[in-house]
């Protein structure tokens, strides 16, 4: 497959994101690789929290929450999706499949970095991708924390998501950082948003983020609902200590909460609560807040 990799430049100087890049390579499932950015911050023999994010984002929405958890010790894993951030970009829509998403991380975390003991914060679809790796692997997870996010399996979505997936599949060019900013309920500052777009120069690097809302398997002929529904018999036994933590202000994925509350029993006894103040992207929100609750968590459970 055909693949950009957007310029160091554009990486630099953007504001409270001075972490330190690291790359690994994976296969891209075409007979080629991929090159995966990742950070990796605080105490290399530290738990590991594993932060993923979602669409349009990429690994700078986590930048506020990756020093307090590194400054205590934990070892924070913060990949860039294929797509996204500083990651390889596939040119063709193509490219890009629900299947491959979770390949390529899969491949990342466990061939590569061989990560065990994990607490995973998952957001958008960084829960899609994360909950089916949880599903698959669940030996090598300790805890789950879910926000904002979901695991569909063909029975349909929110009138918001629909919009948003009309004007991702129907649009010109895609605004990254402007859509950020709309899923933000604190509004960025001009450098923030730039930062979002520093990843794409141009649309040609967009495929991966054009065609995501169009991988969701909301129709039951999705080529994912039968390895979604599979993940979901995984979870309904997944016991250890899963939390729930929704924003107040987010459209597009709001009641999403009610099914892992039901299905999964790691819930139960679990300190759940809502992040107030915060829309769809509650790192950029809340984002000390959401990583204070998490560590009071891993302390208590």
């Amino acid at each position: 497959m055909d693949v950009l990799r957007t310029p160091d430049d554009r990486f630099e100087n953007l504001p409270d994101y001075d972490f330190e890049p690291h790359y690994l390579e994976v296969p891209d499932g075409d007979g080629g690789q991929l090159r995966i950015h990742y950070l990796d911050e605080g105490l290399r023999s530290g738990e590991v929290v594993l932060l993923l994010h979602g669409e349009p984002s990429w690994s700078y929405l986590y930048r506020t929450m990756i020093p307090v958890l590194a400054q205590v010790g934990k070892r924070v894993i913060v990949p860039d999706l294929v797509g996204f951030g500083r990651s390889d970009k596939p040119t063709e829509t193509s490219d890009y499949t629900y299947a491959r998403h979770v390949e390529w991380m899969r491949s990342a975390l466990f061939d590569h970095l061989n990560l065990e003991g994990i607490t995973l914060f998952c957001q958008d679809w960084g829960g899609l991708i994360g909950l089916r790796l949880v599903a698959e692997h669940s030996n090598r997870f300790d805890r789950v924390c879910v926000a904002n996010t979901g695991l569909p399996v063909g029975y349909g979505a929110s009138e918001a998501f629909i919009a948003w997936r009309d004007f991702s599949q129907n649009a010109e060019d895609l605004p990254v950082g402007n859509i950020v900013n709309g899923g933000c309920v604190t509004d960025l500052d001009e450098s923030v948003i730039a930062a979002y777009d520093a990843p794409f120069p141009d649309p040609s690097y967009k495929a991966g983020a054009r065609i995501f809302p169009a991988l969701v398997p909301m129709e039951p002929d999705n080529p994912a609902v039968p390895d979604n529904v599979a993940a979901w018999e995984s979870l309904e036994k997944f016991d250890k200590p899963f939390l729930v933590a929704f924003s107040d202000s987010d459209p597009i994925t709001g009641g999403g909460d009610a099914i892992f509350h039901d299905k999964v029993p790691g819930t139960k006894g679990q300190p759940h609560g809502t992040i107030e103040g915060a829309g769809h992207f509650l790192q950029e929100d809340q984002g000390p807040v959401i990583a204070e609750m998490l560590l009071q968590w891993m302390e208590d459970f």
